[in-house]
């Protein structure tokens, strides 16, 4: 813990796919979780792996409501007391879902889209993301001089995602498929419509092409998530980035740092300064 007791934020994530998202965002004091598709005790073991205690999470962020990104919503907030944020609609989902056992009462936060909110030096706001979701959110959040967005299981991106993202020194950004991969693969036609289409992911181009168009110097981290098992390799998305932003004489490794999320596997620890 010493490296983290001598800087102010902090990021990882315990993993990001199809099979269970989540991610921890934190100061020396405490920190948040960012949806949480994965097992209480993965959840535990990772912290606790890191270093990070884990009855110091103070808030769980849902994004959306499938199942990847809310199985242990419930444990969380109703056995562990810690309150769980989305918006009212991410929470009917919630509710709704036979993927969560325990239903959200005391712990349940209702936000709303565009309104600021704080938990403790987190300053939050929720941004409307494209998907095929009883609704989806990114996240802008505000910790001092850092500004922290994520953005996932994004259909396409509007001028609302990219407002945010432009805003952001440090971005967590969907690069699901490769689209070679997904049309010449082995998915039915109506998966790889769903996937491809304003409601479903983002491919390794649209990634791409929306960092190397809208890359500003004030970015300094971009991670890819979400990366489709079947669809995708970690190496094929990062070129694919790397190679286009290129194209802008954006130098990668040097005027930004880019990284690709593990699916099943905690990353690295991050220092956001």
């Amino acid at each position: 813990m010493s490296e983290i007791e001598k800087n102010k934020l902090h990021f990882f994530s315990l993993a990001s796919g199809s099979s269970g998202n989540c991610y921890y965002l934190g100061t020396p004091a405490y920190g948040i979780l960012i949806d949480a598709g994965i097992g209480i005790r993965v959840i535990k073991k990772a912290l606790k792996d890191k270093g990070i205690d884990f009855h110091k999470i103070i808030a769980v962020l849902v994004t959306h409501d499938h199942a990847d990104h809310i199985k242990t919503v419930g444990c969380l907030g109703e056995k562990h007391n810690i309150p769980v944020y989305s918006t009212e609609r991410v929470h009917d989902g919630i509710d709704r879902s036979r993927y969560v056992d325990e239903t959200l009462y005391l712990s349940r936060r209702v936000i709303e889209k565009g309104v600021p909110f704080t938990i403790g030096d987190f300053e939050i706001e929720a941004f409307e993301v494209p998907h095929d979701s009883s609704e989806n959110v990114g996240y802008l959040i505000t910790c001092g001089e850092q500004r922290f967005v994520i953005a996932t299981d994004v259909g396409h991106i509007t001028d609302v995602i990219s407002r945010h993202l432009c805003m952001a020194n440090h971005i967590i950004l969907e690069a699901n498929y490769d689209t070679e991969m997904l049309m010449g693969g082995s998915y039915p036609d109506f998966l790889k419509e769903r996937v491809s289409s304003p409601t479903g992911h983002l491919s390794n181009r649209e990634t791409a092409e929306f960092l190397a168009t809208h890359y500003t110097p004030r970015m300094r981290n971009i991670w890819l998530c979400h990366l489709s098992r079947e669809n995708n390799h970690p190496e094929l998305a990062c070129k694919t980035v790397t190679i286009r932003m290129s194209q802008e004489g954006i130098r990668v490794g040097k005027d930004v740092m880019l990284y690709v999320l593990k699916r099943t596997m905690p990353s690295e620890i991050f220092i956001l300064e």
